[in-house]
């Protein structure tokens, strides 16, 4: 017995109550494996599959089907059986299992749990955690009255089967699993992550712990690039007036008078409806089902709302959030770095994309003057000076956007004019594109904040209104500059979007459907573009980049990151 094992005494768990949910034999797996992992998915509720949680739910494809019978306990005989997915509990441990099979022969009944790997080579024949699943399921058996000698685990890929010894040593192990996880989850105690582990790599939660992440900024590790790959799954977009949405199978229907569109449900991350767009109540239902949110817009582009499913359940980073949210001194120094960020990327954007062709006489002048008031915003006294200093810098920003655009002649397009923003109805082609540009970004940021747990109308710096995603807006304003201005010059400079794009109504100007699709395309290829973390150093899309900065967001509310680094691009 080793050490550590010798420490351990088999203290049961406080009994459950009717207010306390089981825990799942599989949680305490998981517990045993990385408790913050166990934490994340039942405590918090969230989930991502991988290849290797595709690959087990295949592998208890047969044995979920059910099949064969357990007798009660004082119906047990000699003759061999078989249950195949058993669902049982103890009120006494207050944990939850669900056995793939049940041997039983001579009035013993044997859980056999299923994995998807090979057997690996190790002394006790199995790993830790997977022989504390199948004790948790022996000590079930046991509690509702029938009798366990062992257990065993069926490796699918190997197709051996390994016995299990219930000795002391494992029933204890067990028992303090089951007695910390629930311990965690009673006092809301989300474990830190694990440092350097050679688990994490092919963890499917990797991208949401982020566990590399918080540790750089707790023990100054380098986090290695243990992002996932970004979803493929991208937004599908619907315009044209009259066009009615609906589902069949596992597919959606995009029916329009000129055509019929078939989008298979699995490739669509959102749905973004522009004006008089119908959809089916079916339809409708099955997006709410996969967590598939809906965004509604007006037919000019303005962000109306959105439709989603029951969401992320995550109550304490909500709770976290109102707190931070409530507190003048932490909204007001959330605030001050938000500014500093924005007027700094507003100022990179200028550097970057000032065209030698416009004059240089005014660049030096605005970058000082967006340096100084950057500067400025960090030691704002309240919210209010914020505002004048972001107001400032705006206007020194818009002043010279026009020198980001291509001058008249200029690799032969027609030139777009731009001398300062307005919106409410934006009057001139620009101005109409950033609205709309700005209306795609919350659109993003409030489904992105919202499938990370977070409240989307609770901000810091924006208050709240009624309707107003005022979170969503926080984490936009480093990004306007960044996604949303750059996609309006790439699409005027690279002749996406033409001059004869847009219609006029009095002083209002909005973009004609082909122009409008056209700046969607652009965006979202903005948002598929790659580009280096500034501070982890490793290449993402800006789409996952906006995920990393909520879930960074969700760390520093929760108190794993004391101080939210806003992005910064170089």
């Amino acid at each position: 017995m080793s050490d550590r094992s010798q420490l351990i005494l088999p203290i049961p768990p406080p009994p459950a109550d009717a207010m306390t949910p089981f825990v799942p034999a599989r949680m305490v797996n998981e517990w045993v494996y990385c408790p913050r992992l166990a934490y994340l998915e039942w405590v918090e509720g969230e989930w991502a599959d991988s290849a290797d949680t595709v690959q087990g739910k295949r592998a208890h494809t047969r044995v979920d089907k059910g099949g064969g019978r357990l007798p009660a306990p004082d119906e047990l005989d000699e003759e061999m059986s078989q249950a195949r997915s058993v669902t049982m509990s103890s009120e006494r441990l207050g944990v939850i299992a669900k056995m793939d099979v049940l041997d039983i022969r001579d009035g013993v009944v044997m859980p056999v749990d299923f994995k998807k790997g090979k057997r690996p080579h190790v002394a006790a024949g199995a790993y830790e955690p997977e022989r504390v699943q199948v004790c948790v399921q022996a000590m079930i058996l046991e509690d509702n009255g029938y009798e366990v000698e062992q257990g065993a685990i069926w490796y699918v890929g190997s197709r051996e089967r390994v016995r299990v010894n219930l000795d002391e040593e494992l029933r204890a192990r067990t028992l303090e699993a089951v007695r910390d996880l629930r311990g965690a989850a009673q006092t809301r105690t989300r474990p830190a992550p694990l440092e350097n582990s050679p688990k994490c790599p092919r963890c499917s939660l990797a991208g949401i712990c982020l566990p590399d992440e918080t540790n750089l900024f707790n023990r100054g590790y380098p986090p290695r690039p243990l992002n996932p790959s970004d979803d493929p799954a991208l937004p599908l977009y619907v315009q044209t007036p009259r066009t009615r949405l609906r589902k069949k199978g596992e597919r959606l229907i995009v029916e329009s008078q000129d055509e019929t569109v078939e989008v298979r449900m699995i490739d669509v991350s959102q749905v973004a409806l522009f004006g008089p767009v119908s959809v089916t109540t079916p339809a409708l239902h099955a997006l709410m089902r996969a967590e598939i949110p809906v965004s509604w817009f007006s037919t000019g582009g303005w962000f109306l709302g959105h439709t989603i499913g029951t969401g992320n359940g995550n109550v304490a980073v909500r709770e976290a959030q109102y707190r931070a949210a409530f507190s003048e001194r932490r909204s007001l120094s959330f605030a001050r770095d938000l500014v500093n960020a924005k007027v700094r990327n507003s100022r990179t954007m200028l550097r970057r994309n000032w065209r030698p062709e416009r004059g240089a006489e005014d660049k030096q002048d605005a970058m000082a003057g967006l340096k100084r008031i950057a500067r400025r915003a960090l030691h704002a006294d309240d919210a209010q000076q914020l505002l004048g200093f972001e107001g400032e810098a705006a206007a020194i920003y818009f002043s010279q956007f026009e020198k980001m655009l291509a001058p008249s002649g200029s690799e032969g397009f027609d030139e777009f004019s731009f001398t300062t923003r307005n919106r409410r109805p934006p009057t001139d082609p620009v101005n109409a594109m950033l609205s709309l540009a700005y209306a795609l970004l919350a659109r993003t940021l409030t489904t992105t904040v919202s499938a990370t747990g977070l409240d989307p109308y609770m901000g810091l710096y924006h208050r709240p209104r009624h309707g107003r995603p005022a979170l969503a807006l926080d984490l936009m304003e480093p990004f306007r500059a960044i996604l949303a201005d750059s996609c309006v010059i790439q699409a005027v400079n690279n002749g996406e979007v033409k001059p004869n794009d847009f219609v006029s109504n009095g002083p209002a100007c909005s973009l004609k459907p082909k122009g409008r699709k056209a700046l969607i395309a652009a965006f979202e290829r903005r948002l598929d573009q790659v580009a280096t973390h500034p501070l982890f150093g490793y290449r993402v899309s800006m789409r996952r980049m906006l995920e990393v900065q909520a879930r960074l967001l969700a760390r520093h509310f929760q108190g794993e990151i004391v101080k939210y680094p806003h992005y910064l691009p170089r």
